[in-house]
């Protein structure tokens, strides 16, 4: 029973264009112990209103606490470097969202599915990842997205239904444009910029690249953190990350659908 003095759950996501609650106290899988990193919560995130975060893009980004970390992981799947990165996260026991370019999905359908079975959440970032979006033809911009949508959903479900299972985006290089925001708005798909990111995209040695992450994160505290499952530094990187991640009291936390 809802007290009158309290909304219940439906009035709270009706009212925020977003919503944060806490899947519970922990989202550890079995076997996953006080040595492991884990998956500290579950965030429902509702997609209405027009939802942007990420403080690189946006003026907001999503309500975690000091200390939290959404690991996100853009272009993939990628054979050879998506799978190194799924053992890396399942040793430690923790989820992460990764968002996939359409036609890369539609070539490598079984590790696409293989990271939705491991319990990762699959957004979408474009079919075929132009540099910019905001650069294209509004026409020609809004088929590739939507071509995106309908790979990665026949990929992971084997059907389309018009509207993406989930309704995360995140566009290729940050390059947005306000009518493809509003565009993606009116159909209740939210956006996903980032608060920090790994820079991986520059060539550097793993331990290079983890000394500029844990820098940036020690500065931000926390947020939407960018790293591409298509990079072999990446991959070498991310147990030693995860590991110092636990050392200094990171939570790595996962968002899905409200």
């Amino acid at each position: 029973m809802t007290s009158p003095h309290r909304p219940s759950r439906r009035a709270l996501l009706g009212a925020l264009s977003l919503s944060a609650l806490a899947a519970g106290d922990t989202a550890r899988a079995a076997g996953c112990g006080p040595d492991r990193l884990g998956t500290s919560r579950v965030i429902p995130v509702s997609t209405a209103g027009g939802l942007r975060v990420g403080r690189k893009s946006y003026p907001r980004t999503l309500p975690l606490a000091p200390g939290e970390v959404l690991l996100t992981f853009d272009d993939g799947p990628h054979p050879g470097t998506t799978e190194p990165i799924l053992a890396a996260l399942a040793s430690e026991c923790v989820k992460a969202t990764f968002f996939m370019i359409g036609r890369q999905a539609a070539a490598h359908p079984a590790l696409a599915r293989r990271v939705l079975a491991e319990g990762h959440t699959v957004g979408h970032h474009s079919n075929t990842h132009p540099m910019t979006l905001a650069q294209l033809p509004q026409a020609q911009a809004e088929a590739d997205i939507e071509a995106g949508f309908a790979a990665v959903d026949r990929a992971l479900y084997g059907s389309y239904s018009g509207r993406p299972r989930t309704p995360f985006f995140r566009f290729p290089g940050f390059g947005d444009s306000e009518p493809l925001n509003q565009g993606l708005a009116a159909r209740r798909i939210g956006i996903f910029g980032a608060d920090l990111w790994a820079s991986d995209w520059n060539d550097m040695a793993p331990d290079a690249q983890l000394a500029l992450v844990m820098r940036r994160l020690r500065q931000t505290r926390g947020g939407i953190l960018l790293f591409h499952d298509t990079r072999p530094q990446t991959a070498a990187m991310l147990p030693a990350f995860l590991e110092a991640m636990r050392h200094e009291g990171y939570r790595a936390v996962n968002i899905v659908p409200a």
